[in-house]
């Protein structure tokens, strides 16, 4: 895969005038904070897609299912599987449309789909969250394979797991796209060999999985159950943003690419959840056929799950190597996207908060230090409480950016087609997001917490969906749609969009920090006549360079 050269090295001139050349270069090297222009966008539809599904091979949806079945039976695991990847699919979409066809992250795509600019610092810290969770998760997966290969303690283990992600980390796009494609085929070939092998060799190890009735009850599908599980699987809900990380970085929509360009956005959009949901599924299926062996506490460890499957199939000398080696390249392979991302949401919020850029690598530290907390305080013991309390404020985000998208935008028109994001041009915060998140979340937390009663506990991820599917439309018919746009022109007088409804690839000088970026990344400057990047923007303490309010 080639680029263009970043604009990186060029020289920033007049240091005391300027965002800082930290902040300059680093935004630069793969657009972290910004809409990431045609210029650097030169990767075909497919090869983005298979970078995005490359950040998918996380182990945690084998444990998720795994917990799943064992407590509810493979019945009710299954259903609840499949309701929350029709959930995750349908929410998915429209988000990772917005971040392909306007090439920005879901931070900021959140910013002009009813929450504001200063508003969505809540959505980025939910999101943040989801990185360190999942990153904590994935962290003791592997250093539980650690401890049965190496013989590690699991503290030490944790460690490593930890901190070998740093040096992957450091660089972006161009780096973690080659890692994705070069270990995705031999990822698979350690996934779907050994499953391949059980069915074939042993027909009779599906039928013991299908009829296993779990330990809750006599496995009879029934809503209660399938509601709480469908609640754990929804926490994965917030994987579309790490996903949408990867799709800004889609060419531009044209007659000539539209099939594979609209092929890819759907895969590696919000299809990234038809494979969690097979493996998820898998998860059920391993954890019945080690359970015996195992038993109930270690069946959800994927190192058990596929030490067995290896076991069945290779020599006793080959099973703990392969079992560990597919753990580790699963745990790099998300884990790098997880520190990546989470660095992202955290530097977007304190940037936004504080106009101030620290350096993205501080956050990184940042995300993986709340991470490492997580595992050494045991996480994986206590999973499905952590994901059932979490999936309710990812649920009621992601609910609330989707039904903006799908209904304020396209049936109602309250909300503008077009996502806006750049300070000046947004309210500060807009009440159609913020509340219908914090009510949708709010009230779905009460539910989860019993404060409702036991019988509707098992219903907060419902709630926090229908709240905010309804909340959503009702406020922004209340508020008239007053709160979405500070500003509808950004004083230049280029067209923001091209013909083919494609972001501009025109591009202009920033007179802040000197640099060159593409149209949509631009603002004209109250103080000069000349125009200001939105990084620079984000960074102006005294507000000078923010164009006013228009009546």
């Amino acid at each position: 895969m080639s680029t263009t050269e970043s604009p990186s090295s060029q020289t920033v001139p007049d240091p005391a005038r300027t965002a800082p050349d930290q902040a300059v270069k680093e935004t630069l090297e793969d657009y972290t904070l910004r809409f990431a222009p045609r210029g650097y966008r030169r990767w075909t539809p497919m090869v983005v897609a298979t970078t995005a599904l490359g950040g998918i091979a996380y182990m945690a949806d084998f444990s998720i299912g795994a917990g799943i079945g064992l407590a509810h039976g493979t019945g009710n695991a299954l259903v609840a599987i499949a309701v929350a990847a029709v959930v995750i699919f349908v929410t998915g979409f429209p988000l990772a449309y917005y971040g392909a066809r306007y090439n920005i992250d879901l931070d900021l795509i959140t910013r002009g789909s009813g929450f504001g600019y200063y508003g969505s610092v809540l959505t980025g810290i939910i999101f943040a969250s989801f990185t360190f969770i999942f990153f904590a998760l994935e962290g003791s997966i592997m250093a539980q394979g650690l401890k049965l290969g190496l013989g590690l303690p699991l503290w030490l283990g944790y460690a490593v797991s930890t901190l070998m992600v740093i040096p992957l980390v450091v660089y972006g796009m161009k780096a973690l796209s080659r890692l994705q494609v070069w270990t995705t085929p031999i990822w698979l070939l350690l996934m779907v060999g050994p499953l391949v092998y059980l069915v074939a060799e042993d027909p009779g190890t599906v039928g013991r999985f299908l009829s296993y009735a779990g330990t809750d009850g006599d496995g009879a599908v029934n809503a209660a159950s399938v509601m709480l599980g469908a609640g754990v699987c929804l926490s994965l809900i917030a994987q579309i943003g790490e996903q949408i990380d990867y799709l800004r970085f889609m060419p531009p929509r044209t007659e000539a690419n539209r099939r594979a360009w609209w092929t890819a956005v759907v895969l590696a959009g919000p299809g990234w959840v038809l494979l969690g949901a097979l493996k998820q599924a898998i998860g059920v299926f391993l954890a019945v056929y080690v359970l015996a062996e195992a038993g109930p506490a270690a069946a959800p460890e994927p190192i058990r799950q596929f030490r067995g499957a290896f076991d069945a199939m290779m020599p006793p000398w080959a099973v703990v190597p392969l079992a560990v080696l597919l753990v580790v390249i699963s745990q790099i392979k998300i884990n790098v996207t997880n520190a990546y991302s989470g660095s992202l949401a955290w530097t977007n919020a304190f940037t936004r908060v504080t106009r101030h850029y620290p350096g993205r690598m501080v956050f990184v530290l940042v995300n993986l230090a709340f991470a490492l907390a997580l595992m050494e305080a045991d996480m994986f013991s206590f999973l499905s409480g952590v994901l059932g309390f979490y999936s309710n404020c990812a649920i009621a985000w992601v609910v609330t950016v989707a039904t903006d998208i799908g209904i304020n935008k396209y049936v109602l028109k309250l909300s503008p087609l077009r996502p806006e994001f750049r300070r000046g041009m947004l309210h500060a915060v807009n009440p159609v997001g913020v509340v219908s998140f914090l009510s949708a979340s709010g009230l779905s937390i009460a539910l989860y917490f019993h404060l409702f009663g036991d019988g509707l506990q098992p219903y907060s991820p419902v709630a926090a969906a229908v709240i905010a599917f309804i909340a959503t439309p009702l406020v922004a018919v209340v508020t008239k749609g007053r709160y979405y746009l500070r500003r509808a022109d950004d004083g230049i007088a280029e067209p923001l969009l091209d013909t083919d409804g494609n972001p501009s690839a025109v591009t202009l000088d920033c007179h802040v920090c000197h640099q060159r970026y593409e149209r949509p990344d631009l603002t004209a400057c109250f103080a000069h006549a000349a125009v200001v990047c939105s990084l620079c923007l984000s960074t102006d303490k005294t507000g000078e360079h923010v164009l006013p309010a228009t009546v």
